[in-house]
């Protein structure tokens, strides 16, 4: 599971609200190439029509507005259930552009999409910077780019990134794109009130529904408010629309107050994707059930080959997994340091402040205790942990 909490989110609204143009055509080298094969489920409306855009870029090889509404689709898709053959059905798609010196902008802000990904922030923004130069008015190339420098901590630059929204599209998408990083620096009380009052419009669809009440469920829990939290987690659920980075927060949330058996209930069927079955995992282990053993297993492996596979993507929940499951916070520091080099949200700082404590390693916890002062931080767990670690080394 991707964990970049509004990166995801943001960039799911881009992709959801603004067209992408196309530029100039592919043209395969033979009659006979295969662009993609995959198996698809007839019943799901979505993957009719995936079936359909495969159909038609099979019949006219040379839309490219074709193969990068197909590509959206697959990125799409892996929000919904985090299966990253869809992000390699996507690259797939867009080969023959991939590795061109100047692809059209279609291209690069599809590019940005995949290689965010896969963490690739740096290389995410020279496509958005290039795309941003040839389509000065791509308003998801600009909450794109707000929303990967958000990631990196990089308020004033993320800010800066979203201004240019007021000239491009909806006022709301100008609000949440500065309400989301507000959140985050201080004015949590701000931006709950933005959001709510974005919820309570009539016309949202129900994607903005999931996201809005999310955001809004996150806040609450930050501020330590849990019954405002279960309730936005629950208008979040009432929408009916999977969502995996959502299934994940409400895991989150359910641990801590201590509500294992519905996070059993909420993940059951959810263990193929690596993030959820770690929130699983941890459920059953907080339980004291057997099958904590086999999926303890499961999840060393998928890390194992994470790494043979040089991916960084998931060294949060492989921290998590070494502090929790296997009670090894030597192991779980370094990782957790490694991952706060790349990305800095909230659940970045509490597995390395969380780390640094079990390891007793004040100095390690050092970048994170000044993101939060730095930033005026409202969270109540990270605040707990910042002073635990003060107390145990006056």
């Amino acid at each position: 599971m991707n964990r970049i909490a509004r990166l995801t989110l943001l960039i799911w609204l881009a992709l959801s609200h603004f067209t992408i143009t196309a530029a100039a055509p592919y043209r395969p080298s033979t009659d006979g190439q295969v662009l993609e094969q995959l198996r698809i489920n007839a019943a799901d409306p979505v993957a009719r029509e995936i079936r359909t855009l495969r159909n038609r870029l099979a019949e006219d090889p040379q839309n490219l507005a074709v193969a990068v509404q197909l590509a959206t689709r697959y990125i799409e898709r892996n929000r919904a259930d985090g299966d990253p053959r869809h992000l390699g059905h996507a690259q797939a798609i867009l080969s023959p552009w991939w590795n061109e010196s100047a692809p059209p902008p279609a291209i690069l802000l599809l590019r940005a999409a995949i290689r965010q990904h896969a963490h690739e922030f740096d290389a995410a923004l020279a496509d958005l910077d290039a795309a941003l130069q040839a389509q000065p008015a791509s308003a998801q190339g600009w909450l794109t780019k707000a929303a990967i420098l958000q990631v990196q901590a990089r308020y004033d630059d993320a800010r800066r990134a979203c201004q240019p929204l007021a000239r491009v599209t909806a006022r709301y998408v100008l609000l949440t794109c500065l309400g989301d990083i507000a959140g985050l620096t201080g004015q949590a009380a701000a931006s709950q009130a933005l959001f709510q009052g974005l919820l309570e419009q009539p016309q949202i669809s129900g994607r903005e529904r999931l996201w809005l009440s999310t955001i809004l469920a996150e806040l609450a829990a930050r501020a330590g408010n849990s019954s405002l939290a279960e309730r936005y987690f629950t208008e979040a659920l009432k929408v009916g629309t999977r969502d995996q980075y959502l299934l994940g927060a409400y895991a989150d949330f359910l641990l801590d107050q201590g509500r294992a058996r519905d996070v059993l209930s909420l993940l059951q069927h959810e263990a193929k994707i690596d993030g959820l079955l770690l929130r699983l995992t941890l459920a059953e282990h907080a339980l004291g059930l057997a099958a904590t053993a086999d999926h303890v297993a499961s999840l060393a492996a998928r890390f194992a080959a994470g790494r043979e596979r040089g991916a960084a993507a998931h060294a949060r929940e492989e921290a998590r997994f070494e502090l929790v499951l296997r009670h090894n916070p030597q192991q779980a520091l370094p990782l957790a340091q490694a991952n706060w080099t790349i990305q800095r949200e909230p659940a970045d700082a509490r597995i390395l402040l969380e780390s640094a404590l079990a390891s007793g390693n004040r100095q390690a916890a050092q970048p994170v205790l000044d993101w939060l002062d730095r930033n005026h931080v409202e969270d109540l767990h990270l605040r707990q942990l910042a002073r635990q670690l003060q107390d145990r080394h006056r």
